[in-house]
């Protein structure tokens, strides 16, 4: 049988490590060629020279995507580069853990400009090529926090509810286009994530962490969505409730959630709050 994606090209944000890495790695594999894009460019040639060893076909552009001027120059030499992109996942972000009171506001803005402005100009500058072919796909990565705004992740959640209506409306406004766009709702996934969490100045263990699931499965559910193309997957599929817990549970979470806060709070010395975690 042929392989339909076989030198189709996706670029990958944030792909230095965690899920990003490893959708690089396993879309490679299936033929495609992977073009990588993140700050830490000695991380994005090694992953280069690996992918490269194994028989596939990469590319990496350093970028920090808080940086508008940055956006702008990634898309000029792609697209001189390479050309019209088949797949654009915008899986760039990062997470802060602690109450939104002790967060710098340079780390708002900061998360504001990864989380959401570099999503929100990447598909403004590869949509419209998209639309002329009449194909191609966007994939946001999100979090079941966009439907699960808990204590401790206020900007981070907000940002994420902020990808899933993005995306939503997106999707709708494409119909019948040949353009897909979809969002992944993820759970936590095994990666840096918790490890850097404990590594960081006073660094608290995530209770998520005891849930997290292989990038495996991550890579599997995301290799069926671009076969399958649909608005929202969930990954794991269970989590599907979690549209629901919200309305069900919202008043129990109001309760126990800042009493879990303030007890994580109370084993931390101060400077616990200030804590930094990328993806």
């Amino acid at each position: 049988m042929t392989n339909s994606w076989e030198d189709k090209t996706v670029i990958i944000t944030g792909a230095s490590s965690g899920v990003g890495a490893s959708f690089a790695k396993f879309l490679a594999q299936e033929g495609l060629h992977v073009v990588l894009t993140a700050r830490r460019g000695e991380r994005l040639k090694n992953l280069q020279k690996t992918i490269n060893a194994q028989g596939g076909k990469a590319s990496f552009y350093t970028a920090d995507l808080s940086k508008e001027k940055d956006r702008i120059s990634l898309f000029k030499k792609i697209h001189d580069a390479v050309g019209e992109i088949d797949i654009l996942i915008n899986n760039a972000g990062f997470g802060w853990y602690g109450y939104y009171s002790d967060m710098p506001w340079e780390l708002v803005k900061q998360m504001a400009a990864v989380n959401m402005m570099s999503m929100l100009h990447l598909t403004n500058l590869f949509l419209p090529g998209m639309l002329i072919r009449g194909k191609g796909h966007i994939i946001n990565i999100g979090s079941i926090a966009g439907a699960l705004p808990n204590q401790g992740i206020a900007v981070y959640a907000a940002s994420k509810a902020f990808t899933d209506a993005f995306t939503t409306s997106l999707h709708r406004e494409l119909r019948d286009s040949g353009v897909q766009a979809s969002v992944m709702r993820l759970g936590s996934v095994k990666t840096e994530f918790f490890e850097q969490a404990r590594e960081l100045k006073n660094g608290r263990s995530v209770p998520a962490e005891k849930f997290a699931i292989s990038t495996d499965r991550v890579d599997s559910a995301l290799w069926q969505l671009i076969n399958h193309p649909k608005r929202v997957v969930y990954v794991p599929g269970w989590l599907v409730v979690s549209r629901y817990a919200e309305s069900i549970f919202g008043g129990v979470i109001d309760r126990i959630g800042p009493l879990l806060l303030k007890k994580t709070d109370n084993n931390k010395k101060q400077g616990g709050h200030t804590k930094r975690i990328t993806r």
